[in-house]
């Protein structure tokens, strides 16, 4: 197995062990975070009625006008975080649990999570 195979298929193998203990409820849904290279994207998910209550990513045209070079860093991140803090809040919800995606909590991913704090989403 080659190098990249395997980063991705522990990637994977991370993201179903935390699957297996992390659930969203409509009261308290669940923050799923996925990077890319290029792009971070957020979702508040209700897996209870399997819906999508608020998302936001970085290659949306409300967090591209406001930034002048990459959407690709932590400023972006953590701007998309504050971003879906407000439309979280618009959607009633104050609560939620945390879903970092296989991902280690560092950089883009805790920007992100960064932004959502202070726009009041609490996990």
């Amino acid at each position: 197995m080659n190098k990249t195979k395997a980063k991705s298929a522990s990637l994977a193998r991370r993201q179903r062990r935390v699957r297996g203990k992390i659930s969203g409820t409509a009261a308290r849904p669940r923050l799923r975070i996925t990077r890319s290279n290029a792009h971070m994207y957020a979702q508040l998910i209700d897996d209870v009625a399997a819906v999508t209550l608020a998302a936001v990513a970085t290659n949306e045209a409300d967090v591209t006008k406001k930034l002048k070079g990459s959407t690709s860093n932590k400023e972006a991140a953590k701007m998309a975080g504050e971003l879906l803090g407000k439309r979280a809040k618009d959607a009633g919800v104050t609560e939620v649990v945390f879903d970092r995606g296989g991902r280690i909590y560092h950089g883009r991913v805790q920007a992100l999570a960064d932004g959502a704090r202070e726009a009041g989403l609490k996990f």
